[in-house]
């Protein structure tokens, strides 16, 4: 089969190449690939890319061949899936526990576009606990992640305000249930009861200070792949004392295939909207990824496979 590799080289990041067609395990069911979403964080592994690491964790397709163990979809079932490796491919291995059933109603597109950004979204909502009523301030919320949680959080009835870089993301948070949106946290006005961080460098300890007194902040990503540095009495100038917790939505007991379960039927009930910024072939991968690289693809770039 065709699958995309890493090169290892800078100027173009993988290539098409001929590859074994992958052999399920007993609990793995093999998946015919429509769709692949691609994520940032995918980008930064290709820059030195491990021995066979092969990319790609956001998948929709069509089963052709049903898990042997007798779980997950029958053969013949449109899927979607989060295997952790080797969705950028005509087929992959998915474990069972990783795919959840789609409806005709959910194109392989928007299904491609939910794994990864709407798990994280949905594992932070239920981290941040009940959240009807309360005051959260959302970071790098420009990304798939932020346009999930802000539609999640605001449909559960909490007020949102939520940091971007650009007015026209922005405008799209509001529309997706956002109390209010800034583009400097200079702006954000506090307290909040919760701040959700994915920044890193300097503004996680500028985030941290608008916490309210014993709040509560989640720190899920580094985007500007910068340390941070916190300073014990900086912290004065912002709440008494706060809870600091580090977050990744791998660290749940609940299965995958739950929670995509989830997050089809909420994209089928119209509460949830995959946020897809380009629609490719996958022959275009190569430029896709120049362009997130470069950022001009904000939200999620959706590559087909014919």
């Amino acid at each position: 089969m065709k699958a995309l590799t890493p090169t290892g080289a800078t100027d173009t990041w993988v290539a098409h190449e001929d590859v074994p067609q992958p052999r399920p395990g007993p609990d793995e069911a093999l998946v015919k690939v429509e769709a692949f979403a691609v994520n940032r964080g995918e980008t930064f592994l290709l820059e030195h890319p491990r021995p066979g690491h092969r990319p790609g964790k956001d998948v929709a397709g069509l089963v052709v061949q049903a898990a042997a163990d007798g779980s997950g979809p029958a053969a013949c079932t449109r899927v979607v899936g989060h295997p952790m490796a080797g969705g950028w491919a005509e087929y992959v291995a998915v474990p069972t526990s990783a795919l959840a059933p789609i409806p005709e109603s959910v194109s392989a597109v928007r299904a491609a576009a939910l794994p990864l950004a709407g798990l994280t979204a949905l594992r932070l909502l239920r981290t941040a606990g009940p959240v009807a009523g309360r005051r959260l301030l959302l970071t790098g919320a420009s990304g798939g992640v932020g346009h999930y949680f802000t539609e999640l959080a605001a449909g559960a009835g909490a007020e949102v305000t939520a940091v971007t870089r650009s007015p026209e993301r922005g405008r799209r948070l509001i529309e997706l249930g956002a109390t209010g949106v800034v583009h400097d946290l200079d702006d954000a006005v506090g307290p909040y009861d919760v701040v959700l961080e994915s920044t890193g460098g300097t503004e996680l300890p500028r985030a941290l200070v608008r916490l309210r007194r014993r709040g509560l902040l989640i720190w899920f990503g580094q985007a500007s792949r910068t340390p941070i540095t916190l300073d014990f009495f900086d912290l004065f100038a912002g709440p008494e004392s706060a809870t600091l917790r580090h977050f990744h939505y791998l660290d749940f007991d609940t299965p995958y295939a739950t929670d995509l379960a989830t997050l089809v039927r909420l994209v089928d009930g119209g509460r949830l909207h995959p946020e897809v910024d380009r629609i490719a072939d996958w022959s275009e991968t190569g430029s896709i990824l120049t362009a997130l690289r470069e950022r001009r693809v904000r939200g999620k770039a959706v590559l087909t496979i014919s």
